[in-house]
C-alpha cells in the first residue's frame, strides 16, 4: 500500500508538471490544432482509441477482481462507464467536430494515461479503500453522487448545444449564447471539473481525488487558451464572459 501511495504522490507531480506545461503549450488539437506534430489521424477515430482503456481496460479489471468487489464496488463501476460509454462510444459520433484531424500524438499520449488513470482508478478504490455495506446511504456518496450528476449534465448539455449551433448557423465556430455559454467560453470543461469532484467525493478515495487533480490540471489551462481564442478571434465577443469559471476567472 506504501508504494502506491508514493506512486500516486508522483503522478500528482507528473500534474503539476503538466499544468504548468500547458500554459506554454497548447495541445494541437480541435480549435488549436497546427502543423509541426507529426502526422495526424482522424480526430473521430483518435478519440475512440484514446478514451477506450477507460472502458475495456475498467471492466476487465473489474472482471479480473470480481471476487473482491462487492455491491459498492459494482456502483462505482457502473457510475464510472455511465461516463465512459459515453465518452467514447456516443460522442465522437453525434458531435460535429470541426476539425476533422488531429496529431497522433494526441491519442497516442491520452491512451497512455487513460490506462494509468484506470489502474489508479481500481487498484486504489478496489483493493485500497473500505467501505460500508450501506455507503451508498453516506453522505458523501449521496453528495458526490448529486455533484456528479450535475456536471455531467453540464459537460454534456454544453457540447449539445454547440453540435446544435453548428446545425443552425453552418460548420465552423461561432459565439454560443446560451445555457452556461453565456457566462464563461468552456462550460462543458467547467462541467467535467464539476464531475470528477463529485467523483472523489463518493468515492472518498486518494485515487478518486487525484483524478480530480489531474482534470483541473489538463482543462484549466485548456479553457484559458479557449478564451483568449475566441477574444482573438471575434471582436464581438462578450467583455463579461470568464473563461471557466462563472464570475470568477
Amino acid at each position: 500500500m506504501l508504494i502506491f501511495y508514493c506512486l500516486l504522490i508522483l503522478w500528482v507531480a507528473v500534474a503539476l508538471g503538466t499544468f504548468i506545461y500547458l500554459f506554454n503549450t497548447v495541445a494541437p488539437y480541435g480549435r488549436h490544432e497546427s502543423s509541426g506534430w507529426g502526422p495526424k489521424v482522424s480526430a473521430r477515430l483518435g478519440w475512440i482509441v484514446m478514451e477506450s482503456p477507460s472502458v475495456i481496460l475498467m471492466l476487465s479489471l473489474g472482471w479480473l477482481m470480481r471476487d473482491k468487489l462487492n455491491v459498492i464496488h459494482e456502483t462505482f463501476l457502473m457510475i464510472w462507464l455511465v461516463h465512459y460509454i459515453h465518452r467514447t462510444f456516443i460522442y465522437p459520433f453525434w458531435m460535429n467536430m470541426t476539425t476533422k484531424t488531429m496529431p497522433l500524438t494526441i491519442p497516442i499520449s491520452a491512451f497512455m494515461f487513460n490506462i494509468v488513470n484506470v489502474l489508479i482508478q481500481a487498484i486504489g478504490i478496489y483493493y485500497f479503500t473500505e467501505y460500508s455495506a450501506n455507503w451508498h446511504q453516506s453522505l458523501e456518496f449521496k453528495l458526490g453522487l448529486i455533484v456528479f450528476i450535475a456536471g455531467m449534465f453540464i459537460n454534456i448539455y454544453s457540447d449539445f448545444l454547440i453540435t446544435r449551433m453548428k446545425k443552425n448557423k453552418g460548420p465552423g465556430y461561432h459565439i454560443p449564447n446560451s445555457f452556461l455559454h453565456k457566462y464563461i467560453s468552456s462550460p462543458n470543461y467547467f462541467g467535467e471539473i464539476i464531475e470528477w469532484l463529485g467523483w472523489a467525493i463518493l468515492t472518498w478515495s486518494a485515487s478518486g481525488l487525484v483524478f480530480f487533480i489531474w482534470t483541473f490540471a489538463n482543462l484549466f489551462p485548456r479553457a484559458i487558451s479557449n478564451h483568449t481564442w475566441y477574444k482573438n478571434r471575434f471582436e464581438e465577443y462578450p467583455k463579461n464572459r470568464k473563461a471557466i469559471f462563472p464570475g470568477i476567472i
